[in-house]
């Protein structure tokens, strides 16, 4: 009896595309880190914490080194030493950064052990389809600098 060897299915090739599925937040590389991102931008958007219940609740104040347009960061690779309270969220912290991402981040979800959404640009394959769908800040933010910030209260949202 020979022994045939069998071409890799579409199957090893699949779960290679869908290496969330498989793979930890901390397993990712750089590049498979950065795909994860579901670019909603709600990261960007300053928070408050309820002094009732100790619960963070979103704004709509943005960062003001957010385009609104294409809710990307206008200085991606200085953010975190051009506004010192943005959290930058990587596979060494992400632990702790978690808890300060809003319920629908893709590394929130895949953190918890949770499936990505359908309208998330890896499942559909269209990155235009979070902004379609209503699951970005596009068109919904304020800048800090447009505000006044003792009044920053006045901007909580729930639509995050």
């Amino acid at each position: 009896m020979t022994k045939k060897t069998l071409p890799l299915d579409s199957g090893d090739q699949q779960s290679q595309q869908r290496f969330w599925e498989h793979k930890s937040l901390h397993e990712m590389s750089h590049s498979e880190w950065e795909s994860v991102c579901d670019g909603c931008a709600k990261c960007c958007l300053t928070q408050l914490e309820d002094e009732d219940t100790q619960q963070l609740v979103f704004t709509n104040v943005a960062c003001d080194l957010l385009n609104d347009g294409t809710c990307l960061c206008l200085d991606y690779d200085n953010r975190s030493d051009r506004v010192p309270s943005c959290i930058t969220m990587d596979a060494g912290n992400v632990d702790q950064a978690v808890e300060f991402a809003p319920p629908t981040c893709a590394y929130r979800l895949l953190f918890l052990g949770e499936p990505l959404p359908s309208w998330h640009h890896l499942i559909s394959g269209d990155k235009a389809l979070i902004h379609e769908r209503d699951k970005s800040v596009q068109g919904r933010v304020i800048f800090q600098r447009d505000i006044v910030p003792e009044q920053i209260e006045d901007y909580v949202v729930e639509w995050v």
